[in-house]
């Protein structure tokens, strides 16, 4: 491996902030957020929405932020659409260490779902915890 490789592989996101300093894949611009294509994808399609602010969590975020972020979700929704046509999405947070969080830079997830991407897709988001996923009696 290449010693550039190397350094790419061992690049902490946080120092200094990737979504600060490098963002990649940038699909939409506005003057409190944008939207880039994940670089580590989900499903295709998977895309962010990240405020221009430098904040770790989404509930420390102005309501105009959240108004932006919000509105780029469905402008994305859009693009995505049309693109590549899913049969649904799952929209996602993560704020905090414990909630998987790995990059201290708000970013919101629209994942792309695809009838038949896995078994059984009841539950959605609540997979996150997989032993609670299936809440059915």
């Amino acid at each position: 491996m290449s010693s550039e490789a190397t350094q790419e592989k061992k690049r902490d996101p946080n120092n200094p902030c990737l979504f600060c300093k490098d963002p990649r894949g940038v699909s939409i611009e506005h003057e409190l957020a944008f939207s880039a294509r994940d670089s580590y994808p989900t499903s295709p399609g998977h895309t962010l929405v990240i405020p221009r602010r430098h904040v770790a969590s989404f509930f420390d975020l102005t309501p105009e932020e959240v108004a932006a972020c919000m509105g780029l979700i469905k402008e994305e929704k859009k693009l995505i659409d049309e693109e590549f046509n899913p049969d649904g999405y799952n929209i996602g947070v993560n704020v905090g260490p414990a909630a998987g969080q790995s990059i201290f830079h708000v970013h919101i997830h629209i994942i792309p779902r695809y009838k038949g991407d896995v078994e059984n897709p009841q539950g959605g988001v609540r997979h996150v915890i997989p032993k609670k996923a299936y809440y059915t009696r």
